[in-house]
C-alpha cells in the first residue's frame, strides 16, 4: 500500500493560486491512479481531480474545470494540484488518493489516503 503526505495548503485571497502536491511511498507510484478531493464542513466530499498512471486519462468536477489543473511527477513520487482563480466556495480539507481501479469508477475509488491540507479562500 501506498504511504501519502499532502502539503501546499494555507490562507489565500480570492483570486489568488495554490499549489499542493502530494508525496507517496512504500509502493510503484505509476501504477496507481491519483485524485484529490475535498471536504469543507457540513458538505459531502467532493472528487474535483485524477489522473491515471500514464496520465492517459484526467477527470476534473465540473466545479474546478478550467481553473485546477492536475499533474503527476511519477521520477519524483508526487502528484500536484495547480489551483488558480481560487474562490471562497473551495474552502476546504483537500486530501490526496491512490488507487488501482481499472473500470469506469477509477477516478473516485481509492485505497489510500493522506491526512489532508486545508486551504482557506477568503478576503
Amino acid at each position: 500500500q501506498v504511504q501519502l503526505v499532502e502539503s501546499g495548503g494555507g490562507l489565500v485571497h480570492p483570486g489568488d493560486s495554490l499549489r499542493l502536491s502530494c508525496a507517496a511511498s512504500g509502493s510503484t507510484f505509476s501504477n496507481y491512479n491519483m485524485g484529490w478531493c475535498r471536504q469543507a464542513p457540513g458538505k459531502e466530499r467532493e472528487f474535483v481531480a485524477a489522473i491515471t498512471g500514464t496520465r492517459n486519462l484526467i477527470y476534473y468536477a465540473n466545479s474546478v474545470k478550467g481553473r485546477f489543473t492536475i499533474s503527476r511527477d511519477n521520477a519524483k513520487n508526487t502528484v500536484y494540484l495547480q489551483m488558480n482563480s481560487l474562490k471562497p466556495e473551495d474552502t476546504a480539507v483537500y486530501y490526496c488518493a491512490a488507487g488501482r481501479r481499472r473500470d469506469s469508477d477509477w477516478w473516485r475509488e481509492y485505497d489510500s489516503w493522506g491526512q489532508g491540507t486545508q486551504v482557506t479562500v477568503s478576503s
